[in-house]
């Protein structure tokens, strides 16, 4: 079985992540979407809790995902969830720069994991998470940045 980690914070879930997830459900038996529970972010959107939940509701639709938390190493991670595929979603030059750092770093830490870096598609190359939030902040319309069922979320903690 090929199972598959695509890890992130996810603070917001966005179309360009869901759009990762559908295609990785795609190529590999099992996705587990691995949402980082990362204390050093200052201020999310959203707890994990909260995270996990609409990631959840997304893709509830996708019968080979499934949503988790972690702390601590992705490698760690991954190896706990019997994935041997790290999934990396790309956007622009600048995500690969610093994805392929993370790539490395994770080789060096357990030589069994390969990473894939998935393009999203075009359409989703200018979201982020930090976008979303930022716009959301300000009342900007989010239709299309994010799947409709988050857009209420968005709002009742903007």
């Amino acid at each position: 079985m090929r199972i598959a980690v695509y890890p992130g914070s996810f603070d917001p879930v966005t179309n360009g992540h869901l759009d990762i997830i559908r295609r990785a459900s795609r190529i590999y038996d099992r996705l587990i979407v691995g949402v980082l529970n990362n204390p050093s972010k200052r201020s999310p959107m959203f707890s994990v809790e909260e995270r996990i939940e609409l990631i959840r509701g997304v893709t509830d639709d996708i019968e080979n995902v499934e949503v988790d938390s972690f702390t601590g190493l992705l490698v760690d991670f991954a190896k706990a969830k019997g994935a041997q595929v790290i999934v990396k979603g790309l956007r622009t030059v600048a995500d690969f720069e610093y994805e392929f750092q993370m790539a490395l770093l994770n080789k060096a830490l357990n030589p069994e994991y390969e990473t894939v870096f998935l393009m999203t598609d075009t359409k989703y190359s200018y979201i982020s998470s930090s976008m979303v939030k930022e716009l959301a902040g300000f009342k900007g319309d989010l239709t299309g940045l994010v799947p409709e069922e988050v857009i209420a979320k968005i709002r009742m903690k903007v």
